[in-house]
Parts: C-alpha cells; sequence; structure tokens
C-alpha cells in the first residue's frame, strides 16, 4: 500500500510538473507569437545605414566587414564593396604617390550612391598626381573618426586629411554614447581642466548586433525582449557637453604632428564651427547648397549626384586655394 502511495506521489508530481510547463511553454508560444504580430520597431533587425555588413568594433563601436560586399535600399538601392581597410574604396597600398585621406560619416562613405557618383571618385581624375582615400563610415560622429584615423594612420600615411563635417548631426553624435537604433559608441567626456578623456571602451554590443550575430536572439523575439531590456538598464543613455571642436583641434593636432596638412568641409551650416575654424585659422569649405534627396526618409538627407558634383568642386577650389594639386605633388617629388 505504501508502495503504491509513493507511486502515485511520484505520477502526480510528475503529471504537475508537466502541466506546469506545458503552461509555461504555451504561454511563451503566445507572447513570441503577440510579439510578432505587434512587430514593435525597436524589436526588428532594423535596416539602417549601420547594417552594411557592419559588425561590433570593441573600440570603434561598429565597423564594415572588410573585403565585404552588397546592395543596400534606402532611398535608392545602391551597391557597395568595402577593401581590406574596411573602406568604401579600391584596395589601397602605399607608394610614392602621396594620399588625400577623407575623414568623414555617411556623406563620406555615400549612402544613396553608387561609388562611382561620390565626390572623392569625381575628384580622382582632377588630382591625378595624388591618391584619394574615402575613409568615411556611416553612422559615425567626430569622436570615432578621430579614433578611426589613428588606426588607420601607420597604413595610409595620407599627405593631407580633409575632414568633412556633418552639421546635421555630428554634435549630437559627439555628445552622447549612443547613436541611433540604440548603437553603442565611444565618446569624449570633458575634464574639469577642459581636456577630453576618452570613455566607453570597450563598448557595450548593441542588442541590433546581438539580433545579427547570435542564433537564438535572432530567431526568438522573446530573446530579442530580454536581450534589448538587459542593455537598457544595463547601459542607459549618457550625455555629455559637446566636445566637438576640440575633438577637430585634436585631429588637427594629429595630423599635423605627423607632417600632413588638415582641412575641413563643412557639410551644412554651422557658423559656431565656422567661427573656430577661422579663429584657428584652418583652411575650410562650406559645401552647403549641394543637392540632396529631400524625400528621404529615415536615413538622413544625403547627397544626390549633382550634390556630389557640387562637393567636389568646392573641394577642388580648396585644395587648389592650399596648394594641394597636380603642380604641388610633382614639386614635392622633384
Amino acid at each position: 500500500m505504501k508502495h503504491l502511495t509513493k507511486r502515485n506521489w511520484v505520477r502526480n508530481v510528475f503529471v504537475s510538473a508537466c502541466l506546469s510547463l506545458g503552461i509555461t511553454l504555451a504561454t511563451l508560444a503566445v507572447l513570441e507569437v503577440f510579439l510578432r504580430l505587434l512587430d514593435f520597431r525597436e524589436l526588428r533587425e532594423t535596416l539602417s545605414e549601420l547594417s552594411l555588413n557592419y559588425g561590433y568594433d570593441a573600440e570603434l563601436g561598429w565597423a564594415p566587414a572588410p573585403n565585404s560586399s552588397g546592395a543596400i535600399t534606402t532611398f535608392r538601392t545602391t551597391h557597395y564593396r568595402h577593401n581590406s581597410l574596411r573602406l568604401r574604396d579600391e584596395e589601397f597600398s602605399l607608394d610614392t604617390k602621396p594620399t588625400i585621406m577623407f575623414l568623414g560619416d555617411s556623406f563620406v562613405w555615400g549612402l544613396d550612391s553608387e561609388a562611382n557618383e561620390r565626390f572623392t571618385e569625381l575628384l580622382k581624375p582632377k588630382i591625378p598626381d595624388y591618391k584619394i582615400l574615402a575613409a568615411g563610415v556611416a553612422g559615425y560622429g567626430t569622436d570615432q573618426e578621430y579614433l578611426l584615423l589613428k588606426r588607420l594612420w601607420s597604413k595610409v600615411k595620407p599627405a593631407v586629411v580633409v575632414l568633412i563635417f556633418c552639421a546635421d548631426n555630428d554634435r549630437s553624435d559627439n555628445s552622447t554614447n549612443l547613436r541611433a537604433y540604440n548603437y553603442y559608441k565611444p565618446y569624449f567626456a570633458t575634464q574639469p581642466d577642459g581636456s577630453l578623456m576618452l570613455t566607453g571602451q570597450p563598448v557595450p554590443k548593441s542588442h541590433l548586433l546581438y539580433f545579427k550575430d547570435e542564433w537564438l536572439v535572432r530567431n526568438l523575439w522573446l530573446a530579442r525582449l530580454a536581450v534589448d531590456v538587459y542593455m537598457r538598464l544595463r547601459y542607459p543613455p549618457l550625455v555629455v557637453p559637446d566636445p566637438t571642436e576640440k575633438l577637430v583641434g585634436k585631429i588637427r593636432e594629429f595630423v599635423e604632428g605627423n607632417g600632413a596638412k588638415f582641412l575641413v568641409g563643412i557639410q551644412g551650416r554651422d557658423e559656431k564651427m565656422v567661427g573656430y575654424l577661422e579663429e584657428n585659422r584652418i583652411a575650410f569649405a562650406k559645401l552647403e547648397g549641394a543637392a540632396f534627396y529631400k524625400e528621404a526618409v529615415g536615413f538622413g538627407p544625403h547627397w544626390t549626384p549633382d550634390g556630389h558634383e557640387f562637393a567636389a568642386e568646392r573641394i577642388l577650389g580648396l585644395l587648389s586655394m592650399n596648394n594641394i594639386g597636380h603642380h604641388d605633388a610633382a614639386a614635392q617629388r622633384n
């Protein structure tokens, strides 16, 4: 009798556990379906300018995969290819020809443009005695561009660096640890003595990168929700005083300290930046007036082919005024 009672107890416990497990699984299944039907934007594998075969980078936040290629549909469907330096340009090698490096974000990368439509490509036949390298990464702020410049320097050793400052969003990007769609990034905090301190490294991995890289998170929306909530609680958004002018100063100091020339192109209207550049005698060109896709939604107003031609002509003028061009390169070799 006792044996039967014990066996019945075990069976009851087993049945109860199975029922609890079944109810739990059914509840989770309902929640999974519910999340998929609601289709919260936060839980989607969001298509953004940062999803161009970009992967996690502990120093920069994100970076293109080397030698990657593909197509992206924003306002237009365009194609891209990254070289071994993770830049959207032809393969680069050091030789005796001096290099002009253009440093920037999606305006240098060329979002909404085919590679041959970009201002950097249009400049190549106009300045045949220089190499032109487009060192732009979509979504980067001036802080990340500075770090990218330092990473690339020994491999590129440019004679000229032209920073393309994005007046639309560089200041906001430089003042936070989060980019659009909650991609984490490093940032520079201003210390009591006015100096800048690099903070936020190693950079936390964005929930969108977990969606992309982890099979379970990619395929289970409940896992996406758990990752998203955890990352928001563990790494909340931060805002620091705008360090933009100081960052431009650090880029100039680094470039000129390595024997190269430093110039700036301003994508839109930013009178504070203009004042800073004039006060510090940094040569610059205003690129405001370049045509852009006004109908673009969600990816920013990037330049049309005519806009890139406009920017190329303004930048060519800037280079010429600073004795950078065919005759200058020939003089250096002689």
